[in-house]
Parts: structure tokens; C-alpha cells; sequence
């Protein structure tokens, strides 16, 4: 049927027509969502806790990155950016990611430390947007994880000027060799320039999509010591 409409399409449409065939494909893209049910009087009383059981499930069901969340930032000229970055601790205190301090989101941190992140498990209808400050680890922190990576993603750290322009892959791998050639492998020190983050949380929503729409959304908001619980409308 495509190729039917092609063949008798105006010469100047050849090109837009496919492109508005995609276009409707994508507004009927949808799916139902039918997910465990998720309660304010049933939750646990502070957030951490509640994504540890939530955590702990995805980790069980989810091989693939399951720890794979965006990040985003704004800077001082309320310009947001996002990007996927990687859950590598948490705890009461917070949520731990590791990356170049002089990348372009540490940088954008510098200017303004205020921060979100949010997991999105496809698998299971749940979603984590959490909000909050952001800090960097002490560096015994940062030393005990970044001698915890491969020898190649170390080396890599050394390698790589994140975030700047680059002339072409050569010029990147020659500096991968030219860190080789200096550590080779033996003990290789975290550069000053790298190390961890934490997110501090100020208000954390879990949402759990549910039947015709009416999904699940439970928000954290901290309140001095406590955690304030509210259910928010989908």
C-alpha cells in the first residue's frame, strides 16, 4: 500500500510524504500500563528505604544498565542540560555518581548545585524523579571507587579531556597509549580532576503506572527532620 501511494505522488511530496507517515506512526505509539499497585499508606516512611525495595526488585528483574538514570542540570542562566549517568552508591545521605569535575555538567554543578535525577524501568512501569543538592565525595571515597574500575576505564580517565573538542579518534587513542605507555598496569591514581558526586534529596516522586492512566505517583518532600508523604493526581 506504501509503495502505491509513492508511485503516484507528486514529485515534490516524494520526500515529505514518508516523513508524515512517521509522524503519525510515533502519536500512535502507546501501550497500557497495568503495574503493582503503590500506596501512601503503604510505603515506607522515608524515601531511601522505599527505592531500596524498589531498587532491589529492579536488580532482580533488570540485567541490562538497571542502575542507568538521567541526570540534569541548569546553569546560572537557567539553561537545562540532561544526560545518563550511573547509580554507583547510595545511602541515607544520598545518591553517588562518579564523573570528570571539569566535564561540562561539573562544570554547570559548580555554577548551580542544584540538581535531578530520575530512573525510568520500562520492565516493571516505574519511574524515580528525585531533586535535590549535589556535593562532591570526600576523596577517600573517590580514591576506593576509581581503584575499584578496570585497568582500561582508569586509563581512560586519563585519556580523555571530557567534554572537549577533539580533532578525531586518533588524537583520543594516542592519548590512551600515551597513559599506557606512563602507568602501564600497575598502580594507576585517580586524577585530581575526577571523582564522585552525591545528590542530597529534597523531594523524591515514585510513580507506578496503572490501568487507564490513573497511575501511581507518591511524593517525598523533606521537612526539617521528616519526610512529608503525598499522593499526587497522574
Amino acid at each position: 500500500m506504501f509503495n502505491f501511494i509513492r508511485k503516484w505522488l507528486p514529485a515534490h511530496d516524494e520526500a515529505a510524504k514518508p516523513r508524515q507517515l512517521s509522524k503519525q506512526a510515533i502519536a500512535m505509539l502507546r501501550r497500557e500500563y497495568d503495574g503493582t499497585p503503590l500506596d501512601e499508606s503503604t510505603v515506607l516512611p522515608d524515601p531511601v528505604s522505599q527505592f531500596t525495595v524498589w531498587f532491589d526488585e529492579i536488580l532482580n528483574k533488570i540485567k541490562q544498565d538497571p542502575n542507568a538514570m538521567v541526570l540534569s542540570v541548569c546553569d546560572n542562566k537557567s539553561r537545562p542540560s540532561s544526560r545518563t549517568v550511573l547509580l554507583k552508591g547510595f545511602d541515607e545521605n544520598g545518591f553517588i555518581f562518579y564523573t570528570n569535575y571539569n566535564s561540562r555538567k561539573g562544570l554547570v554543578m559548580e555554577e548551580n548545585p542544584w540538581v535531578s535525577l530520575t530512573f525510568f524501568w520500562a520492565d516493571l512501569m516505574r519511574q524515580v524523579h528525585i531533586e535535590g543538592r549535589v556535593e562532591k565525595t570526600d576523596e577517600i571515597t573517590s580514591d576506593e571507587y576509581f581503584q575499584s574500575r578496570p585497568v582500561s576505564s582508569k586509563l581512560g580517565a586519563w585519556a580523555s579531556d571530557q567534554s572537549r573538542p577533539v580533532s578525531g579518534r586518533k588524537e583520543l587513542e594516542e592519548r590512551l597509549n600515551k597513559a599506557e605507555k606512563k602507568y602501564g598496569t600497575k598502580h594507576i591514581p585517580r586524577p585530581p580532576y575526577w571523582g564522585g558526586y552525591k545528590v542530597i534529596p529534597e523531594r523524591v516522586e515514585f510513580w507506578q503506572g496503572r490501568l487507564n492512566r490513573l497511575h501511581d505517583r507518591i511524593c517525598y518532600t523533606k521537612n526539617g527532620d521528616y519526610w512529608q508523604i503525598t499522593r499526587l493526581m497522574p
